[in-house]
């Protein structure tokens, strides 16, 4: 089991992993061993509340299908367990981060005091410029 929150797990049962060849240099080992991790996560058949599935489906994500699939792949490691742990970190991070409702952000504006500070500095700035003009005689 996955905890997810306080009221809400992943069984393990709704996840496949499945061990690939990882990419990239290695020698003869990244040949004829398989330590990477491809994790699927079927958001729309899982048993996640809707709140979760709606906000994970709505994620602009390329890891996400349009079969509504999540697919995670880990290869950071040599191993096959650590590899596995990492995907499943990801996976919780991810689905934790969508679930977090940002603030409505309210519209300010600045107060009459920050507004003459500005102008006085900006006018402050133009007197500097201007003393660095010429002399006339």
């Amino acid at each position: 089991m996955l905890s997810l929150s306080n009221n809400v797990s992943l069984d393990e049962s709704e996840l496949e992993l499945t061990a690939v060849r990882s990419q990239g240099a290695g020698g003869q080992n990244v040949n004829k061993v398989s330590s990477a991790i491809h994790l699927r996560f079927d958001i729309k058949a899982s048993s996640l509340p809707d709140f979760y599935k709606e906000r994970l489906l709505a994620l602009k994500d390329k890891r996400i299908t349009k079969d509504g699939v999540l697919i995670i792949k880990s290869q950071q490691f040599r191993t096959q367990e650590k590899n596995r742990a990492s995907a499943l970190m990801r996976l919780v991070e991810l689905i934790k981060s969508a679930v977090v409702v940002q603030k409505a952000r309210r519209t300010t504006k600045p107060t009459k005091n920050s507004k003459l500070r500005r102008l006085a500095g900006k006018s402050h700035r133009s007197n500097v410029k201007a003393l660095r003009g010429k002399v006339a005689d």
